[in-house]
């Protein structure tokens, strides 16, 4: 029809999701826009009509956001933002159930984290000043959501924020909203480099670590944290940079080390994801993980909440009849 050949549509989103892959914002827009109608559609007959698809739409705009460097086959961006949409509908039908979530961005073949994506193209500077452009009540259930690896889940950030899961899902559907905006606000403004600043946060997670092994963590504290800082754990202060230090002299006189297995790093929340490794005479003594959710107060840390990673139930054995 109008004289365009019938490959037209595919030959577009080619072009499109190539840009956009490159970093071009406008291109992802088109193409968000141009699959609107068919992304809608799955989600209205998964969910029906009501607020739901308008969450889940947002939602997916912001998976593809993140996502749309890992597509191989340009001209298939269609059936992949149908899929994003299915797969969130899917996870939100499993939430209405009282079925734990489970996290549901889709990680690439390879097995990397959706952080890893986001640092692989030029899109990751603009995302993350975004997302620093939400209040501090947004901007965390945003990045333990789509940023962290271990705590993805509505219950997990529940746990982790200290509130409600109703009130975790509001938060979300509040802050994808408002991330809409901020990445409109943002398009065309100077972006800090996001891939330098998780690289210097890995490296300040593990000479944290190393400075407690030498025994050198107090001084870590004087430089890097506030006077004042708060230890937190279930949202209620613990104390300050007394038992942060007590708390980190006691895990390693009795044999307990921690080793980083992810950071997410912004300029005012930072998340280290710790491994916790125990004593091979006591396997038991802590938690398989935690996490250091920390914000920044001029350049310091001020507040730290800790979030213990739950550990695996076991498996009751089958009754021998």
């Amino acid at each position: 029809m109008n004289g365009m050949p019938q490959d037209a549509g595919p030959v577009q989103d080619a072009v499109l999701t190539r840009a956009a892959q490159a970093g071009d914002v406008s291109a992802l827009a088109q193409l968000l826009e141009r699959h609107r109608p068919g992304m809608r559609a799955v989600a209205v007959s998964l969910l029906g009509p009501g607020a739901d698809v308008d969450d889940v739409m947002q939602d997916a705009a912001l998976v593809a956001l993140r996502r749309i460097v890992d597509i191989r086959d340009p001209e298939s961006v269609g059936p992949w933002l149908r899929m994003v949409v299915r797969n969130s509908c899917r996870t939100l039908l499993r939430a209405s159930r009282r079925v734990e979530p489970v996290p549901e961005v889709p990680l690439p073949p390879d097995g990397g984290t959706p952080e890893q994506v986001l640092q692989s193209h030029a899109l990751r500077d603009w995302v993350w000043e975004a997302v620093e452009a939400l209040t501090p009540t947004l901007r965390l259930p945003v990045v333990l959501r789509y940023f962290s690896t271990g705590i993805t889940s509505y219950q997990q950030i529940a746990e982790a924020c200290a509130i409600p899961v109703g009130t975790v899902r509001s938060r979300l559907n509040q802050a994808r909203t408002a991330l809409a905006q901020a990445l409109s606000a943002t398009a065309t403004t100077a972006h800090e480099d996001a891939l330098r600043r998780t690289e210097a946060s890995w490296r300040e997670a593990r000479d944290t670590l190393a400075a407690a092994e030498r025994g050198e963590f107090g001084k870590v504290v004087r430089d890097r944290y506030s006077p004042g800082v708060s230890l937190l754990a279930g949202g209620e202060r613990l104390g300050g940079a007394d038992l942060l230090l007590a708390g980190m002299d006691g895990d390693l006189s009795v044999g307990v080390r921690q080793r980083p297995l992810h950071v997410t790093a912004g300029r005012s929340l930072v998340v280290w994801e710790m491994e916790l490794i125990n004593p091979p005479d006591d396997p038991d003594h802590c938690p398989p993980g935690v996490a250091w959710i920390m914000t920044l107060d001029g350049g310091r840390f001020d507040r730290v909440s800790l979030y213990h990673a739950a550990r695996q139930q076991a498996v009751p054995a089958p009754a021998v009849a």
